[in-house]
């Protein structure tokens, strides 16, 4: 094992006892006690002979100094003060912002903020989202879109504010094109039994035939057509669950009466 050795330096010295240092040590102090005891009894001299002066220049001192005091305790005071207004003034700003609701972006529409000649326009799977928009706009909870390939019938399941099943069937028509007795047969076979639905509705941008609505009414399904649905999007109508239910003089699923009026697909 090799062992590495530092190279010899010099050795530090102490320094030597100096006596003049001492000599000079001690005369600055006896000059120091000098200064103090001869301003000490300068002080008391004057208090014999001017007492008046010798209290105004105590109270004089003794004001400066609770006035040093003071203005210590005003800064921390107002450090402090700074400090609570701030907490204060974040904690109101957080409180808002979180009691705000969230708006949407510039240039982008809410839920239910489309206008009702937009919904003509739609495809119908934009069709059946405008009409879960309009359900959650109008304070229904647990609102889904099950449109599609083995929906049964129900396009849009969402729960009233009042605790009701709504089950709905989205039909986004042209204006030559009505929904026909057999669509709301179809529907009628369903919406109640299977969908469970306390509420039944066919909403629809078109409009229904005369057998379709006859059938409807018997089944108590609510037929929402074109001026319906815009008076719902608009707010001057009421929403299915809030209209006038039809008579229920049928049993749901039985009504008779396909017509040969014109129907979409």
């Amino acid at each position: 094992m090799t062992v590495h050795f530092g190279s010899p330096g010099r050795e530090k010295r102490k320094p030597a006892f100096s006596i003049r240092q001492l000599v000079l040590l001690f005369g600055l102090v006896a000059i120091v006690l000098c200064a103090v005891g001869l301003t000490l009894k300068l002080i008391v001299r004057a208090a014999e002979e001017r007492p008046a002066t010798a209290v105004t220049v105590a109270a004089v001192l003794c004001l400066v100094t609770a006035g040093l005091r003071s203005a210590r305790r005003r800064r921390a005071a107002g450090r402090l003060a700074a400090g609570l207004s701030e907490l204060t003034h974040h904690a109101a700003a957080t409180s808002a912002a979180e009691q705000t609701p969230a708006l949407a972006p510039e240039g982008e529409e809410g839920p239910g903020t489309f206008e009702a000649d937009d919904l003509a326009a739609m495809d119908p799977a934009d069709f059946e989202q405008a009409v879960a928009a309009l359900c959650e706009r109008d304070g229904c909870r647990d609102v889904q879109v099950v449109g599609g390939a083995g929906d049964l019938g129900a396009d849009v399941i969402a729960t009233t504010p009042d605790g009701r099943r709504v089950v709905m069937q989205c039909k986004r028509y042209g204006p030559m094109n009505k929904v026909g007795s057999q669509e709301v047969q179809r529907f009628g076979g369903t919406c109640f039994a299977v969908h469970e639905a306390s509420v039944a509705a066919v909403v629809t941008t078109g409009e229904f035939t005369q057998p379709a609505a006859e059938y409807a009414e018997q089944c108590g399904i609510r037929c929402f057509d074109h001026q319906s649905l815009v008076a719902w999007t608009d707010g001057s109508g009421p929403a299915p669950w809030e209209a006038e239910p039809p008579s229920t003089s049928a049993v749901p699923g039985t009504g008779q009466g396909a017509d040969e009026d014109i129907t979409g697909n």
